[in-house]
């Protein structure tokens, strides 16, 4: 079993308290990592402060620390993915593109960080100030506290360390305590490529230690995060007037118009709804098909799904794998139940063994269910029907998250019309909820937070924009 060790100014750094990280398929551990107390945690917070009050290093500097940083992930991108595997239950395929999509976050970071800028304000336009000329400046927040979740281990740490080392700040990470080996393993890979010690530190604990320690921290100008609902409000209560991006709930819908190609819509949805067992913010969780195509569709995502590949994530071909532990398996078992004695229909799967949850699909659901209504993070889909557009857009949006969605059709009145009223922060024609490639703006409505990722967008978060006035004379 491999030891690792916290990051901290530069240095790796132990600790007396020890946790295993378990083989996710196996359930057997496979790592152990150091546990952070107030002390190492406030240790992670000062070397950040004091690295960034030495000054940012120059945008160049910047530009190619992190191309050599997306340059190293990718000769070693075969380790980082089994980690990821090993770790998360991730299938080993969905593992590997994962790193490549994780080396593209950092280069596009890597190439902001030589975009930055202000603009021109045209003050002397206004009466009484035509001798001045105004400018501002983009300047870097100071110390970020990222706080990052289990299901991309990579990428997701990514989105939150690249940009804040591209924007000129430094940062403390706390990784989800189920994976904390891959943010370590890119922790290594900033110090390969040389980042001035302190800009980056990895602390390792439960939310009720060190989350909460950093939460209070002020020397924290902002904080970046990536989970539930309930626990980013929690952020949002307890940070005062720190800036916050947040990256919270969703159970993503996409409606299936009868003008939609159903065969594509089903092979689709059937991937994109059971990738990683379904637990990504964006996994495909109620589909909105109208009555006219229901069955005819219902029979063909079955048929897709039976294609899928369950069962071990080391295998090259399995598309879905295990969940992140049996308990979380255990908790989407309760919610098929509950939906079952409500009057639902499972159509496929409902069982489980371990960890591994068969890929389920529902229908005869309500939004009264918890399948329907919360982000039930497992692969479990849910059927609903509708008539008329107009009113599946009302249902679809009586849901109080609003990350992303999508429509199936070929009619472009109906797909315009979606796009328009569907309440979500990105939404997809013929395409499911699950796209995402890293250099769009990514971000929800609702409770599913604000803020936006995608490199350029997070940084112009994690800036702040400074105004410069000049009061010229007139040549003597």
């Amino acid at each position: 079993m491999e030891d690792f060790k916290l990051y901290i100014d530069g240095q790796w750094v132990d600790t007396e308290e020890k946790a295993e990280v378990l083989d996710k398929y196996s359930m057997e551990p496979y790592a152990s990592v150091p546990q952070a107390s107030e002390k190492e945690v406030d240790q992670a917070v000062k070397a950040a402060e004091d690295a960034y009050n030495e000054g940012p290093l120059p945008p160049y500097e910047r530009f190619k620390i992190l191309k050599k940083v997306s340059e190293l992930m990718q000769e070693r991108k075969e380790d980082l993915a089994l980690t990821i595997t090993k770790e998360a239950g991730k299938p080993l395929k969905q593992a590997r593109t994962e790193i490549d999509r994780a080396t593209q976050t950092v280069e596009l970071s890597a190439e902001e960080a030589k975009r930055i800028s202000g603009e021109g304000v045209p003050v002397e336009a206004s009466p009484g100030s035509e001798n001045r000329m105004a400018f501002t400046i983009r300047v870097p927040v100071g110390v970020v506290g990222a706080i990052s979740p289990f299901n991309f281990p990579m990428n997701l740490v990514c989105h939150k360390i690249a940009p804040a080392i591209a924007a000129g700040n430094a940062v403390v990470l706390k990784p989800a305590s189920k994976t904390p080996v891959t943010a370590l393993k890119l922790a290594s890979l900033f110090h390969e490529a040389g980042l001035r010690k302190g800009l980056f530190n990895v602390v390792i604990g439960s939310g009720s230690t060190v989350g909460n320690q950093m939460m209070q921290d002020e020397r924290i100008s902002l904080y970046t995060f990536t989970g539930s609902s309930k626990v980013g409000l929690k952020l949002k209560q307890n940070t005062g007037m720190n800036k916050l991006i947040l990256e919270l709930g969703n159970n993503s819908p996409v409606i299936i118009d009868k003008h939609a190609d159903i065969d594509k819509a089903a092979e689709n949805t059937a991937a994109k709804g059971y990738a990683f067992a379904g637990q990504t913010c964006i996994s495909v969780q109620r589909l909105y098909v109208h009555g006219e195509v229901k069955k005819e569709f219902e029979n063909k995502f079955i048929e897709a799904l039976k294609k899928l590949k369950v069962g071990d994530p080391n295998d090259p071909d399995t598309d879905v794998g295990p969940m992140i532990g049996e308990k979380e398996a255990e908790a989407a078992v309760e919610w098929i139940e509950e939906a079952k004695s409500g009057g639902a229909t499972v159509l496929h799967g409902g069982t489980r063994k371990g960890a591994l949850l068969e890929p389920t699909v529902l229908t005869d659901v309500d939004e009264s269910m918890k399948v329907v209504s919360e982000e039930v993070f497992a692969p479990v889909v849910s059927i609903l029907s509708f008539s008329d557009l107009k009113e599946g857009v009302k249902e679809v949006n009586k849901s109080k998250y609003g990350l992303q969605g999508g429509i199936f059709t070929q009619n472009v009145d109906n797909a315009f019309y979606a796009a328009r009223n569907v309440q979500v922060g990105g939404f997809m024609i013929n395409d499911s909820s699950q796209y995402r490639v890293d250099l769009m703006p990514y971000g929800g409505v609702k409770e599913s937070g604000w803020g936006k990722e995608g490199p350029k967008y997070t940084i112009e978060d994690m800036t702040e924009e400074r105004l410069v006035v000049m009061n010229l004379d007139d040549p003597s």
